[in-house]
């Protein structure tokens, strides 16, 4: 059993500012996850060109098998410095776990990271070493499952300096809050809105600069099975129950159909609540044994729009509110973002010929299109995903 990392930012312009000078970029190759945080000179569109450069060139090579020092020898020679401040153009972090726990981590003029284990600072003992001048620390370790990375820009250790406090936060500061969040057990992205937020208020919501949060969540495996449709021929509905009970993990249905084929099967009753906590989702379902039992189409469809809002731009407030709603949709979405590394689907075909009804055959391929959606959703986030069709 591996492990998986679960990654958040958030970033906050500089007041005036349409662009923001720092710029995040993750990118997977296989079970292994990088992370840069880069952080341009200065602030606006020169700053966002200079971190936007950075970070592609480091995550780019990185990615290919380049070590730091040849990814920084080649920023080194593709950017200037400053000529007025003999300042580099852009500082960075560079973080990179791979799925067995190896942890490499590279910082060059940015806060060093936080990283808390069981609520812990843990001391690490960088190597210090000059690539074309510029002065990079460079740890390896060992990440376990709990562990909470976050990378920061100066901006967020600044906060408040010259307002609420004469000196603003310091990285001290920082530590102490995020030590005292531990104790609540948030989720990244959770975690990641929750600083960003606090940053926000010392700046009284007009930031001095630039100012973003990087968060690393390692996670134990966290297998998950779900089931979609009915089989194309009714005689393998036993075999498909049989095997998706058999899976490892928590076990998700979709779909009436799907539900009553596995209660039937299990010969087990299915509850319907009467909660209609959203009036746009349907409301779930219960049958012993099933971790999560919901409607078919509206749902799935409703529950990816709740990912799409996490995972292709970063979180807010309100995708952070929506996910933590009880209807059906926000349940199947926090099983699929927070409780899930690898998915196991287990999917009826999309036209089943016992259905002559149109509008029932159209019901079944959507359904399949949007589990389809689902699976590239999820590998997007960089999670395994294995799909069994009846």
């Amino acid at each position: 059993m591996g492990i998986y990392v679960q990654t958040s930012y958030r970033s906050l312009n500089k007041k005036g500012e349409e662009l923001c000078g720092d710029k995040v970029r993750i990118v997977r190759r296989g079970g292994t996850m990088i992370a840069v945080l880069a952080d341009g000179l200065g602030s606006g569109v020169k700053a966002n060109i200079l971190a936007t450069l950075t970070s592609q060139i480091l995550s780019t090579m990185i990615y290919e098998g380049a070590s730091v020092r040849e990814a920084v020898e080649t920023i080194a020679k593709t950017l200037p410095v400053c000529s007025v401040r003999k300042l580099a153009y852009s500082t960075f972090s560079v973080l990179e776990i791979s799925e067995n726990g190896d942890g490499y981590l590279a910082e060059f003029d940015n806060p060093f990271c936080f990283y808390l284990r069981n609520g812990e600072q843990q001391e690490f003992r960088p190597e210090y070493n000059e690539y074309s001048g510029r002065g990079v620390y460079e740890t390896h370790f060992k990440a376990e499952p709990g562990d909470i990375i976050t990378l920061v820009s100066d901006g967020v250790i600044w906060a408040g300096v010259g307002d609420n406090m004469n000196f603003g936060w310091t990285w001290d500061s920082v530590l102490q809050w995020l030590q005292n969040a531990a104790a609540l057990e948030l989720p990244a992205p959770q975690l990641t809105v929750a600083l960003s937020d606090a940053v926000n208020d010392l700046y009284h919501h007009r930031p001095g600069d630039d100012s973003t949060v990087l968060v690393a969540e390692v996670m134990a495996e966290k297998p998950v099975s779900l089931l979609a449709g009915p089989p194309e021929n009714k005689a393998m509905d036993a075999q498909m129950v049989r095997d998706f009970m058999a899976s490892e993990g928590r076990k998700a249905v979709c779909g009436g159909t799907s539900a009553n084929i596995v209660a039937r099967e299990l010969g087990r009753q299915i509850t319907t609540s009467l909660d209609y906590i959203d009036k746009d989702v349907p409301p779930i379902g219960h049958i012993q044994g099933i971790d999560l039992c919901t409607e078919g189409v509206l749902t799935l469809n409703k529950a990816l729009e709740i990912l799409g809002r996490l995972i292709d731009r970063p979180p807010d407030d309100a995708a952070i509110e929506r996910l933590e709603r009880k209807d059906g949709a926000a349940l199947l979405a926090r099983l699929m973002y927070e409780d899930c590394t690898r998915l196991k689907m287990f999917i009826g075909s999309a036209i089943n010929p016992a259905h002559s009804d149109p509008a029932i055959q159209s019901e079944l391929s959507m359904k399949l299109h949007l589990l389809d959606k689902l699976s590239a959703a999820m590998e997007k986030m960089g999670k395994h995903v294995e799909k069994i069709y009846y």
